[in-house]
């Protein structure tokens, strides 16, 4: 199913515009610049972010050379060894099949298919999570916990941090406490070696952030304050707290954040729910002592809680809730397993019964829908432009979903092949899955259901690359590379994340004007940055001087660059998904 699902996904579409290419161009730097240290972007240093899956990304680059597979190869791995995680945390504590069935909803689960098609660490910090927390839970019950078990959080913990920062040492930290808060065994942690493992840690996680301060310090000039500061203060304690700075990021409604975790959980998430009645719910239980299944079905809803509850205080994107999918995934595996061996007049397979049919309703409701669309949209000609038929909305953009709002009913005509896959798909996996309940037959009820999501998932991913124009400026980035001559110069009008595929694309220093912001701020200031940001008198200066320039833009935004510029110098190069760039030769 992975094979199926993650391989063929690799190529295509081309990098987007944003975090995937500006995490893509940090490894391409980092391999150009022999600097394993500290990331750039655009030839500036780019602070924020931890180092561990950027050096993924550069280690495939330097084994494969540089592209959208080799660049996406490392979450697709991360994606596979997730699964190998709840394998054998599901098997330990479920059942052999209760591991499948936990593994196979991660493979399939939308969630983290949808945010493994661009560069975000997300995925791998489940990965390290829940290894970690399979090493706890068994070390919590030895009576003297393994000095390697325990060696074995220190360093997944430590790989978390370089992954994502102190995310990596909040979450577990959070979820092993609340779990020994609640089971009375808070003096047990003393048995864990703590010394030893914490010299673990630090030899695994101290030294890049030594290094990476010692290159990075307070300037005399600009920022007073170096990485330090801007790592972990800024982009840790201020981002929760909402007060980051710049402000350049928007979050999630609540009641939203919340309910996308079950659409990242499809189609499984309807089997959640009886698997939820098999926590523990008398908390003096808790402490009167749980066999391992009733224990780590508890630390399983715990590890659930406890980081929702964290997001549901901060700023957040919708996929924080990823390092979640794990938790749920066992609890719903390890129901499964309990329903397939159950009799048939059993509460278990009742349950799966009213739960298929719950499925098979919504099944039936995307079918219809589906048709429906299909019904009132028209195929456009080939070639057609996709930002001519969507409706832009910036102030949006700031979420990572925040370009589906644009989309209008009229835009569905260029999606007419995956909706009715899809369609399909919702009515035959669901239906089969229906039937096969009905008659007992609960693993070839779940198979149908991976069999189904394979389609579901190709839909997805052939919805992106049609998607993708407005998304990625590939095309736009390898026109100008054709053309572009030495002396000339790119220009990006606004924030450097809007066009940063041509970055990556081409290989240039791009120029910004008016926007000194975002990801490129912080390291602006250091000494040796490149003079790259334009001002609207700079900027007429350039345009007006003897060598070409190129200018990437939204399209609502041409007119603010040309306040000083006479129209008649400005002529169209290239045009796509509502964005264009000017040029000031014919």
């Amino acid at each position: 199913m992975w094979f199926l699902i993650y391989i063929p996904a690799l190529a295509q579409p081309g990098l987007l515009d944003d975090a995937d290419s500006i995490h893509a161009e940090a490894a391409r730097e980092m391999v150009l610049n022999h600097n394993w240290v500290t990331l750039y972007i655009n030839g500036i240093r780019y602070l924020e972010k931890a180092p561990l899956m950027y050096w993924t990304v550069a280690t495939s680059y330097k084994l494969f050379g540089v592209g959208e597979w080799q660049t996406r190869l490392p979450l697709a791995l991360g994606v596979l060894g997730l699964a190998w995680c709840a394998i054998i945390f599901g098997r330990r504590y479920f059942g052999g099949e209760a591991g499948f069935y936990a593994a196979l909803i991660l493979v399939t689960a939308p969630g983290i298919f949808v945010y493994t098609r661009f560069l975000i660490p997300d995925v791998l910090v489940a990965m390290w999570l829940t290894l970690g927390l399979y090493f706890f839970l068994i070390a919590y019950e030895q009576e003297h916990p393994s000095r390697w078990l325990c060696w074995g959080i220190a360093v997944t913990i430590a790989l978390n941090v370089l992954t994502k920062s102190l995310i990596g040492l909040a979450f577990p930290a959070m979820i092993i406490g609340a779990f020994l808060l609640a089971t009375g065994g808070l003096r047990k942690i003393l048995k864990f070696h703590l010394f030893s493992s914490a010299l673990v840690f630090l030899a695994v996680a101290a030294p890049w952030h030594i290094l990476a301060a010692i290159r990075s310090p307070a300037q005399l000039t600009g920022p007073e304050k170096g990485f330090l500061w801007f790592y972990f203060v800024n982009e840790q304690f201020l981002r929760y707290l909402n007060k980051r700075i710049p402000y350049d990021y928007d979050k999630v409604p609540l009641l939203l954040f919340w309910a996308l975790l079950l659409a990242w959980l499809f189609p499984w998430f309807v089997y959640l729910f009886p698997a939820l009645g098999e926590v523990p719910g008398r908390i003096r239980s808790w402490r009167e002592g749980l066999d391992a299944r009733a224990r780590a079905n508890l630390f399983c809803a715990i590890w659930a809680a406890v980081i929702m509850l964290f997001f549901s205080f901060s700023t957040r994107q919708e996929y924080y809730s990823l390092p979640v999918l794990p938790a749920l995934a066992l609890l719903t595996g390890g129901w499964l397993q309990r329903e397939r061996a159950s009799a048939a007049k059993s509460g278990e397979c009742r349950a799966g019964r009213i739960a298929s049919a719950v499925l098979l309703v919504i099944g039936v409701a995307g079918f219809s829908a589906a048709m429906a669309v299909l019904a009132k949209t028209h195929p456009f000609p080939p070639g057609t432009d996709i930002g001519a038929v969507l409706t832009p909305h910036p102030g949006a953009y700031k979420l990572s979903l925040g370009h589906m709002g644009d989309l209008t009913l009229e835009s569905f005509g260029l999606f007419r092949r995956p909706l009715w896959l899809v369609g399909i798909g919702f009515l035959v996996g669901t239906g089969l899955n229906w039937i096969f309940r009905r008659r007992g037959w609960a693993l070839a009820g779940n198979l149908a259901l991976a069999g189904m999501m394979v389609v579901v998932l190709f839909c997805v991913h052939d919805g992106l690359v049609i998607f993708s124009p407005e998304l990625s400026s590939k095309r736009i980035a390898l026109e100008i590379q054709q053309a572009y001559r030495p002396g000339d110069t790119i220009v990006i009008n606004g924030k450097y994340e809007w066009g940063s595929t041509l970055n990556y694309y081409t290989g240039i220093e791009l120029h910004v004007l008016n926007g000194r912001d975002g990801n490129l701020w912080f390291g602006s200031f250091f000494p040796g940055s490149p003079q790259i940001f334009e001002d609207n008198g700079s900027f007429a200066r350039l345009w007006n001087g003897p060598n070409r320039v190129f200018l990437f833009s939204e399209d609502f935004l041409t007119d603010q660059a040309f306040t000083n510029i006479d129209r008649s110098k400005v002529f169209v190069f290239a045009r796509q998904g509502g964005k264009v760039v000017l040029t000031n030769r014919p």
